[in-house]
C-alpha cells in the first residue's frame, strides 16, 4: 500500500513587490476582478498586475484552458498541470495542482504514487495522462503517435486529448512565470 502524501500548502514569495489594492490604478483594478481560480486576489495577482493588459489576457486564456465546463475532466487537467509542474520543477504549482487533483478525485492516491514515485500503482489513464504531461514538457517536439496512441487507449478522445495539451502548454508559461517573479517555500 501507498502512504499518504502530505501537501503543505506553499506560500510564494515575489521579487517585485506586489501592487497594493488600495493604490492600484482603475485598469488594475478591473483586471484584478479576473482572478485565476475566481477566488481570491493573490500575491501573485497582484504581482502580475503591474501590467493589467496582459494579465487579463493571460488569465482569460488561463481560465479557459483550466476552468471551462465540458471537455477532459477537471481532475484530469490538473494531473496534466501537475505532471507539466513537476518536471519545470515548480514546487508552488505542483502543490496547488495534487491539492486539487486530490480534492477533485477524493482521494489523494494518484498524487501519493506520483510523490512516492509508484506509478505502476496507476491506472492505465492517469498514467498515459501524467506520462505525456511529463513528456510534453521534457521537449514537446518528441512527442510521438504512440503518445496519442496511449491516450486513446486510456478512453480520451481528440477533443479531450486536445484540452490535455492545452492544460499542459499553459503551466510551461505559468511555471516560469512564478520561477522569474518569485519563489516559494514553507515559510509564511
Amino acid at each position: 500500500m501507498i502512504p499518504s502524501v502530505n501537501l503543505k500548502p506553499l506560500h510564494w514569495h515575489p521579487w517585485i513587490a506586489p501592487v497594493e489594492v488600495d493604490d492600484a490604478t482603475p485598469a488594475q483594478r478591473e483586471a484584478m476582478k479576473v482572478t485565476p481560480s475566481n477566488k481570491k486576489i493573490s500575491e501573485y495577482v497582484r504581482t502580475l498586475v503591474h501590467d493589467p493588459e496582459s494579465y487579463t489576457a493571460r488569465t482569460v486564456l488561463f481560465n479557459a484552458i483550466m476552468y471551462v465546463e465540458g471537455g477532459l475532466d477537471r481532475a484530469d487537467r490538473e494531473l496534466g498541470a501537475l505532471g507539466a509542474s513537476i518536471v519545470n520543477g515548480c514546487r508552488y504549482c505542483a502543490v496547488v495542482h495534487a491539492r486539487r487533483h486530490a480534492q477533485l478525485a477524493g482521494s489523494d492516491a494518484v498524487v501519493s504514487a506520483i510523490y512516492f514515485d509508484r506509478t505502476d500503482a496507476l491506472s492505465a489513464r492517469d498514467a498515459a495522462i501524467y506520462r505525456f504531461a511529463r513528456r510534453l514538457s521534457v521537449t514537446p517536439s518528441e512527442a510521438t503517435p504512440e503518445d496519442i496512441a496511449a491516450l486513446r487507449a486510456a478512453g480520451m478522445n481528440d477533443a479531450e486529448i486536445l484540452d490535455l495539451i492545452h492544460a499542459i502548454a499553459i503551466f510551461g508559461w505559468a511555471n516560469r512565470l512564478m520561477h522569474v517573479l518569485g519563489h516559494a517555500d514553507l515559510n509564511k
